[in-house]
């Protein structure tokens, strides 16, 4: 009988992992099935192009049909998983059906975090199908308080400035986007807002928000208020772990896995924004929740479930556009490591990089991509320097990493 594997979620971890299924000689059958209809698609493009209605359908989307099709990928959409039976071997569809498999990878993603009841002209904007209210809602009422003030929060304020939308965002943080950047950094990008024209405000503690027919109102702890046309709640997102946690497996902020991303259950596996895998370099388990590691974390499971060696995770790494700006980060910056600046922040050129103990532990960059792809090998690399030195901008990142290369070699 034919061997069949079956993917749980068609996002970008989903869909690379059938890809590579496929690319590493995997002869059986796939079947990818996602919640959402239509082919999988780029989701970092649904706060940006998308909600800014640039978005050409085709650019969008990860695959072609036909691409499907040719690779010989069995893609269901619009179709939920309703069971796991980890013992016989079965997910069951909504409707009914069983599939029997062989392995099972679930790549279930992560859900918007939201309030605890839904309200009028409250949104939050996480898939493809967000977009089209939240966009009727910013045209029709023409102002968007925006609570929550990281990546999503900042990229939606940028998008409905450039729609004419007036925009306030409130947060708890100490500076936006301090979940990637460092305080430098988030103060950056509050004076890039507030002169777009969007006010952020920070450690702002909400009691409550009220959604009606003709607005929102938000009620801070300290008394003060705002009013507006439509909210989006940006607080982040939760691992969707229901379907796991059914199948009765093993479940801590997300799908715990090991390093070769097997699940407590035999033949399941788990990878992207719901999988939890321990990391051997950091001896602890850790979920990330960027684009470009859902998408390696995919690839690596695919091999894994093949019995293939896994490489050693990529340093992770992710981006932001806002305002025609390019911010990317890499790494695991805390707020108490080092900082260390290459150029000026007077002008939307400069490298950061985060030091722990003169080790390069996170880097965050405007405008230099090349300085991002070294910090990311120098953090893999474990690299060591003085401030002194890892801020002198004659001393080329690059340089530094065919050093550490070098030295590897004659280690």
């Amino acid at each position: 009988m034919t061997e069949r594997i079956v993917i749980v979620g068609a996002g970008v971890a989903g869909a690379t992992a059938a890809k590579t299924l496929r690319a590493e000689g995997y002869s059986g059958r796939i079947l990818l099935v996602g919640a959402e209809g239509g082919l999988p698609y780029r989701r970092p493009m649904v706060s940006k192009e998308m909600l800014a209605g640039a978005a050409v359908e085709r650019k969008a989307l990860l695959e072609s049909a036909e691409s499907w099709r040719d690779k010989d990928i069995e893609l269901r959409t619009g179709v939920t998983v309703e069971d796991v039976d980890t013992e016989r071997g079965q997910v069951r569809l909504a409707g009914g059906e069983a599939l029997g498999y062989d392995r099972l990878l679930l790549a279930t993603g992560a859900r918007a975090r939201s309030l605890p009841a839904p309200q009028r002209n409250v949104h939050t904007l996480r898939g493809a199908a967000d977009v089209g209210p939240l966009r009727a809602a910013i045209d029709a009422g023409k102002s968007l308080l925006i609570v929550g003030g990281g990546l999503i929060g900042c990229e939606v304020a940028a998008t409905a400035r450039s729609l004419g939308a007036e925009v306030t965002v409130v947060h708890a943080g100490s500076a936006p986007l301090d979940r990637v950047a460092p305080p430098s950094v988030g103060s950056f990008y509050r004076k890039l807002h507030a002169d777009n024209g969007v006010e952020i405000l920070d450690e702002v503690t909400l009691t409550r928000l009220e959604g009606r027919e003709d607005g929102v109102t938000a009620t801070a702890r300290d008394g003060r208020t705002w009013a507006a046309g439509v909210a989006l709640i940006a607080i982040g997102s939760v691992p969707d772990t229901e379907l796991a946690e059914s199948a009765g497996l093993a479940v801590d902020n997300g799908i715990l896995v090991d390093e070769h991303y097997r699940t407590s259950a035999p033949e399941v596996y788990a990878a992207g924004d719901a999988a939890n895998r321990f990391d051997p370099d950091l001896g602890a388990h850790e979920r990330t929740e960027h684009w470009n590691s859902a998408l390696s974390q995919g690839a690596a499971a695919a091999r894994a479930m093949l019995g293939k060696p896994v490489a050693r995770q990529d340093v992770s790494w992710g981006w932001s556009t806002q305002y025609g700006l390019n911010l990317q980060f890499a790494g695991r910056l805390r707020h108490d490591d080092d900082f260390v600046l290459r150029g000026t922040l007077a002008e939307p050129n400069f490298t950061v990089l985060a030091l722990r103990r003169r080790r390069l532990v996170g880097a965050v960059a405007i405008a230099r991509p090349s300085d991002i792809r070294a910090a990311r090998e120098l953090i893999g690399h474990g690299a060591v320097l003085d401030l002194v030195a890892w801020s002198d901008e004659s001393l080329d990142l690059a340089e530094l990493v065919s050093r550490h290369r070098v030295g590897a070699t004659q280690g």
